[in-house]
């Protein structure tokens, strides 16, 4: 996995993902999405949160182009304590907020709203499909936010009332919601 742009631009890092429950986002999706959010954000001035984290691959891209603001969250511990490893490789601790948590209670429990957000569940996550719900009934995006979800064909959101569109590589398809008000 790489870094696209930025300040980290190029750097490369390799979890130690054998039997990890987790599945990165490809580099040609990623490259794609950030294609789309660059003309779209500011990254500098944008309050991000990354839902199922994974690696940390969103959040060190965004945190690479200025982000001041990042909030990982996923309940594997292996994958937090990656992230923690890369974060202080990088010295990035202070733009990145760790949080090991089931992110259903962290949706919850979360009073903060967020600019961008972004989901990366496992595709076959039973209640993959009330993500976008769960996120706009607690209000955690901000007026004129962006959350993009990441997910298969199996799954289509473009029913709901805060859908925008959606792009898709390859099996990898990224649904864009807005909150206009």
């Amino acid at each position: 996995m790489r870094i696209i742009s930025g300040t980290f631009k190029g750097r490369r890092f390799i979890p130690p993902a054998k039997n990890w429950p987790t599945r990165p986002t490809t580099d040609v999706a990623k490259e794609g999405l950030f294609n789309i959010l660059q003309n779209r954000l500011d990254f500098e001035s944008v309050r991000m949160l990354d839902l199922f984290g994974g690696t940390g691959n969103h959040c060190y891209e965004f945190i690479s182009r200025g982000c001041m603001d990042a909030t990982y969250v996923d309940q594997y511990g292996p994958a937090t304590q990656f992230v923690k490893k890369i974060a202080e490789e990088l010295k990035i601790m202070e733009q990145i907020h760790i949080v090991k948590m089931d992110v259903f209670k962290f949706i919850e429990m979360s009073v903060t709203g967020y600019d961008y957000i972004f989901a990366g569940p496992p595709y076959p996550l039973p209640n993959l499909r009330t993500i976008p719900a769960r996120i706009f009934e607690k209000g955690l995006l901000n007026k004129n936010g962006i959350f993009v979800l990441e997910h298969n064909p199996d799954h289509d959101f473009k029913s709901h009332p805060n859908y925008q569109e959606e792009r898709k590589y390859g099996t990898t398809i990224f649904s864009f919601f807005i909150n206009p008000s």
